[in-house]
């Protein structure tokens, strides 16, 4: 469903935001209901919005406590939303916040189980973008050896430089391999990075990525012939699949490069 405009939201739509954005529902409205009082009682937020009236208290008093409202300590108390550019810039760097708190959680979670994740055969990733995720992070664990087959500039993502640039900086052994000139011309930025041609007489018709790690890990991606953002990839890594197959690719990839290439 297509967002209503600006013009066309209605209070309810906007309470429902504010509560996307955080807020509890009877907060939203008190906060939606101020901004209309510009200050008000509990009893004149209730007369203005259907939140029961001992329940104002505690929604004004989280809207305190976030930033949102200012107190007067008078009798009865009064509330005063602050500026909406206050608000708008409170909201997001409170959601900013909870994402980092969340996505630290999570990441120490992923590191956790990256020993029990490879124990298990293969994989399959399906999107662009995960594969490309999923590229960055085998070769991130790379410590002896990376072969990596790419056949077009758009299974480029944006850190694979970069991680292949701090790789070689430990000593990591890089082959890159494709048949796409611009692809090759952008791996040879790479200071230490062999980039090489398959020969053209045994050229595969293949186009998803090929990569290798350490020989212990593989990773092969196919992509959809009617639509080339359909990448679906399998991979494996520290099994006997993996080791079956990394020397079968290895062996292949051999066979199609020039010898003379650099």
């Amino acid at each position: 469903m297509t967002p209503a405009d600006d013009g066309d939201l209605s209070e309810h739509d906007a309470v429902e935001s504010l509560e996307r954005l955080g807020l509890s529902n009877y907060a939203a409205k008190v906060f939606v209901a101020l901004q209309r009082l510009g200050v008000g009682t509990a009893k004149q937020i209730h007369e203005e919005t259907d939140v029961p009236r001992s329940q104002v208290y505690g929604a004004a008093d989280e809207l305190a406590d976030i930033g949102l409202v200012e107190l007067q300590q008078s009798t009865p108390k009064r509330y005063r939303p602050v500026g909406l550019d206050t608000a708008r810039r409170q909201l997001a760097e409170r959601l900013t916040a909870e994402a980092d708190r969340a996505f630290s959680f999570l990441e120490a979670q992923r590191h956790a189980q990256v020993e029990r994740e490879t124990r298990d055969d293969v994989w399959t990733v399906r999107g662009r973008e995960p594969v490309n995720s999923r590229v960055v992070e085998l070769l991130r664990q790379a410590t002896d050896t990376v072969l990596l087959g790419v056949p077009a500039p758009e299974y480029v993502p944006d850190d694979l430089l970069s991680t292949l640039a701090d790789r070689r900086d430990v000593g990591v052994a890089i082959r890159v391999i494709s048949e796409d000139p611009t692809v090759r011309e952008t791996f040879d930025t790479v200071d230490g990075v062999d980039v090489a041609a398959p020969l053209e007489s045994q050229m595969m018709d293949y186009t998803g990525r090929v990569l290798l790690v350490d020989d212990r890990a593989v990773l092969l991606s196919a992509v959809s012939p009617s639509d080339p953002a359909e990448e679906t990839a399998i991979w494996s890594a520290d099994t006997a699949m993996a080791e079956i197959l990394v020397r079968a690719i290895r062996g292949s990839i051999d066979s199609l490069v020039r010898e003379d290439d650099s």
